[in-house]
């Protein structure tokens, strides 16, 4: 056996919880590291302090620590499992590489015999310190940037002055180019190098000449212990240089690579790998392409772990990186693993795409008033998503369809830019919409001359949109009755949804969904294959498209459909799509356990979901996986397909709950709470008028959908009023007002933005204590999995308190309402599956503030702290396999658990850290505590009001 048989026990390190800069990709990451570690008969110890991850179940790892992340921690784990011979520190992202450092300075690894593997210390240190790597880079040969290293700030205002400007501002050991900035002029220059010298921890900064508007690439790498070295995949960013990669839209393959430059990239990537140090595992590189016939490249930086990139990759190609890197590094090489997408060929290769890949980042500003919303060095992406189509077009056009920012695609909605200096302006600051602000450009008849010398984008890109652009036009002149098939089917392939065509013809959406049908002119599923259908693939991994009918030999029409449908019964759980604040990895984890237990109750399980950073879309989580748009159009054309029993909306999140409305429209199956339930909760009228006929105290409200309609309520209820819309998530456009200039202007300002809607004015319960419960309901039986206490004060959103299970200062009178209050609201709602609740408590009597019957951000916290799989059990019961009383519930919790916050303020440093009814953190821990005298307990406590705003 080639593995290192001495390996029986490994320590991994998490990432901890989730921040701008580091997501779910190093969950997805670590969960495949432990389930391959696992295969081979591995003892897996794991830290990692985020309970919302599947990473963190019980089931992933052989023993799991829910501790900070701190050599503290490593040295209690080390003490408790002598038995540890190595750690694993490259599938953390920087979290775990950092505290692998610190524990190594320390001379911990070395007290305790523990090996590091997957990367070495080395490595880390030579690509971390930009001094070492650059001179490193000019030993072997390979180009990189003007740049020196400042470590004081007199240092740093001679290196300016000796390249002149623009300037790259770098800090040394951070994370998503925190502290990262290009500076045009002196002027921003001095608060630009103090902010980075502050930021880096060992006060350091790189300085390197802008090298803006050349064009980035990123390859990911493999290399086993006997230096076979293969690129899973070369992803090229549509955004030149001066942008993060992780706020770039990128591509898979390279689009506008010669194919000379390309091998030499490959040569020096590979030199690269080799120079840091021998190690067996993944890598990360970027380079810089100058945009002209020369091609001449220059290296950005290497990275010794797996990164946001492999994730990416490992999506969009079909060949699991973490997984295997995992096992290169227990000693394998590649040419002994095989390949999880064939089973029948070896590791040992290059993927192949005949599929176009794009990721577009999704952003939150509207979370961070006042932020600096330009794109730059520094990375403000909250998420991602990708999509796969058979052209760049029309898997640019899947990709816009599934940010689910109100926009159909690009263009052809109505809703795009009409101001020429607006569009101008989007162009030169790098905007979260520049990808849309393009089309508008195009479309407003600017030239692509100009477009590319402001925004660099490489003329290829620019000359696609110009196509959709053209195309766009030519539809136009047609209507619903006389467009022809070609037309109507060119229109799909290159990505248009029914939505958009629907606009370009002035028809309803429903009209081109029947011409389709009446031309024939059907989705086709095709496999993500790896090896471009040269070996048969066996997993069943799929995206859609449209393809021109081939005549078969007996004279049929037809388009080959990858997607064989089988006669058993089906199950489809629809993701949450791109993380976002107000829904984050905690509806990933729930959609994976509803994924394995409907698979436990015998059902053929299905997900769609277009997140790549996601367990719930590893190829070999669900039956079948379908990486497409949460979005309407995509998702009927599945449904007609598959033909399922029905479909689980409860689980991922506001994404999935928005659909049902239409799903129950068109006659299909909602698993569960049924739709009408799922409404009723939401209208709030509705929704109060059951809370009176179950003598359910709420706080006074009343709705409006003007602005003289809401200062008509104000004059019935006392301020403070909380203002919020109907069917948002995380608080979205919530405020708390103080007299009627505040509700005035929010009132515009929230119409502005959402049109249309209905919003809800309550009397704000000032100084009220916020609690929440969450329960699983079969329609006869309730079970409350658990009851938070918050410990701010209510105001702040259930997301961003800091929040104790058990309660800590509710006396029995106060339990015994909430309890009574969550049973007759579950039944009250006819509650099939999860349900939570929140409440306000004052003068010891329990109000309501609302109900949502799905799963809560809460569910995968309440299911860590009692070591109980909650979900699970509330999928078979939405599936009517199983009854509440069927369960044993044995929830086993010593002291307290605390579910904290964590914000990523330090991403827009002129920002207020004010918190209110909006919900503004990226992440959470989990706190252990034994008693209410833990110090960490009081200092909270005494914090409770600080930042709350009204």
């Amino acid at each position: 056996m080639p593995k290192n048989e001495k390996l029986k026990s490994i320590l991994i390190i998490g990432s901890g919880p989730i921040i701008i800069g580091q997501a779910c990709e190093f969950d997805y990451s670590g969960s495949q590291a432990l389930r391959s570690l696992h295969e081979d008969g591995i003892e897996t110890i794991l830290i990692n302090s985020n309970p919302a991850t599947i990473m963190t179940d019980p089931s992933m790892a052989d023993h799991v620590y829910l501790l900070p992340l701190t050599t503290k921690s490593i040295i209690k784990i080390l003490k408790e499992h002598p038995q540890i011979d190595a750690v694993l520190p490259t599938m953390g992202g920087q979290t775990a590489l950092n505290l692998c450092i610190e524990a190594d300075e320390k001379g911990i690894w070395e007290d305790f015999d523990v090996e590091i593997i997957g990367v070495n210390i080395d490595a880390i240190n030579i690509t971390e310190d930009r001094e070492q790597f650059r001179d490193l880079m000019t030993k072997i040969g390979v180009g990189m940037a003007p740049q020196e290293t400042a470590t004081s700030f007199l240092k740093g205002k001679e290196i300016a002055q000796e390249f002149g400007f623009p300037l790259c501002i770098r800090a040394s050991f951070t994370l998503g180019g925190a502290g990262a900035s290009i500076v045009y002029d002196e002027a921003e220059f001095d608060e630009a190098l103090t902010r980075g010298l502050e930021i880096s921890p060992i006060h350091e900064v790189m300085i390197d000449k802008a090298m803006m508007g050349w064009k980035e690439y990123e390859l990911e790498l493999l290399r086993d212990k006997n230096d076979n070295v293969v690129i899973i995949c070369t992803i090229e960013n549509m955004d030149p240089m001066g942008i993060h990669t992780g706020d770039s839209i990128t591509v898979a393959p390279a689009m506008t690579l010669s194919d000379k430059t390309f091998q030499k990239m490959r040569d020096m990537a590979i030199h690269m790998m080799r120079s840091i140090g021998d190690f067996a595992g993944g890598c990360n590189v970027q380079f810089a392409v100058s945009p002209d016939e020369e091609e001449e490249i220059i290296a950005i930086e290497i990275n010794p772990r797996v990164s946001r990139s492999s994730a990416l990759a490992s999506k969009a190609t079909g060949y699991p990186i973490a997984k295997i890197a995992a096992k290169l590094a227990l000693g394998y090489t590649l040419d002994e693993l095989s390949n999880q997408i064939t089973k029948s060929t070896s590791a040992l290769f290059e993927p192949t795409l005949d599929y176009v890949i794009v990721k577009i980042p999704r952003w939150n500003f509207d979370k961070f008033e006042g932020s600096d919303r330009t794109l730059g060095l520094q990375m403000k992406a909250v998420g991602e998503v990708m999509a796969i189509g058979r052209s760049f077009q029309e898997a640019l056009h899947k990709a816009t369809q599934s940010l689910e920012i109100k926009r159909n695609g690009l263009g052809a909605d109505g809703k795009g830019y009409k101001d020429y200096q607006q569009i101008i302006d989007k162009l030169t600051y790098a905007s979260w919409d520049r990808v849309f602000a393009i089309y508008d450009a195009i479309q407003m008849g600017i030239p692509l001359s100009t477009i590319h010398d402001i925004t660099k984008i490489d003329m290829w890109f620019l000359k696609q949109y110009e196509e959709l652009h053209e195309l766009e036009k030519e539809i136009s002149q047609y209507s619903i009755d006389t467009i022809d098939r070609d037309l109507l089917l060119e229109a799909k392939q290159k990505g248009y949804g029914d939505r958009q065509i629907a606009h370009m013809l002035k028809c309803l959406e429903s009209e081109v969904y029947n011409k389709r049908d009446e031309f024939n002119i059907n989705r086709v599923y095709k496999l993500v294959d790896t090896c471009a259908a040269e070996f048969k693939a066996q997993t069943p991994y799929y995206y859609s498209t449209f393809e021109n009918e081939v005549e078969s030999p007996n004279g049929d029409l037809y388009s080959a459909n990858e997607s064989v449908v089988t006669d058993k019964k089906k199950i489809i759980v629809l993701g949450s799509g791109p993380n976002r604040i107000g829904q984050g990895i905690e509806f990933d984890y729930c959609c994976v356990h509803g994924v394995l237990a409907s698979a436990e109750c015998g059902y053929e399980t299905i997900m769609i979901n277009c997140n790549p950073e996601t367990v719930s879309t590893d190829f070999d989580i669900a039956d079948k996986l379908y990486f497409e748009p949460v979005f309407w159009e995509h998702i009927y054309d599945i449904i007609r397909h598959e033909k399922p029993e029905g479909v689980i909306v409860q689980l991922g999140g506001q994404t999935a709950l928005k659909l049902a409305e239409k799903l129950d429209r068109y006659g299909v199956k909602i698993i569960g709470t049924t739709y009408q339930s799922l409404d009723l909760a939401e209208d709030r009228g509705s929704f109060s008028t059951l809370l009176k006929e179950n003598n359910i105290p709420y706080p006074e409200f009343d709705t409006a959908s003007t602005a003289d309609e809401a200062l008509a309520v104000a004059d019935r209820l006392d301020f403070p009023i909380l203002v919020r819309p109907s069917y948002v998530l995380g608080g979205q456009g919530m405020k708390i007002v103080i007299n009627k200039q505040e509700l005035e202007e929010h009132v515009v300002d929230l119409l502005r933005k959402i049109p249309n809607n209905k919003l809800l004015l309550d009397h704000y319960l000032d100084g009220a204590i916020e609690a929440e419960a969450d329960a699983i309901c079969d329609g006869e039986n309730v079970y409350i999995i658990g009851i938070m206490e918050h410990i701010e004060p209510c105001g702040i959103h259930s997301g961003d308190s800091n929040a104790t299970l058990p309660p800590f200062n509710l006396g029995e009178f106060v339990m015994q309402q909430i309890k009574d209050h969550t049973k007759k609201i579950a039944l009250a709602l006819n509650t099939v599956g999860l349900i939570n609740i929140q409440f306000a408590i004052k003068d010891d009597k329990v109000y309501i503030i609302e109900a949502n019957p799905r799963a809560s951000r809460t569910v995968p916290f309440i299911a860590k702290a009692y070591g109980e799989p909650y979900v699970n059990y509330a999928t078979k019961i939405m599936l009517g396999e199983k009854k509440v009383t069927d369960f044993e519930f044995n929830p086993e919790l010593e002291g307290y658990a605390i579910k904290q916050p964590v914000f990523s303020f330090n991403k827009f440093p002129n920002v207020n850290k004010k918190l209110g009814p909006e919900m503004k953190s990226t992440g959470e821990s989990i706190l252990f505590i034994d008693s209410l005298k833990d110090d960490e307990f009081y200092n909270l406590y005494s914090r409770r009001k600080m930042y709350l705003s009204k």
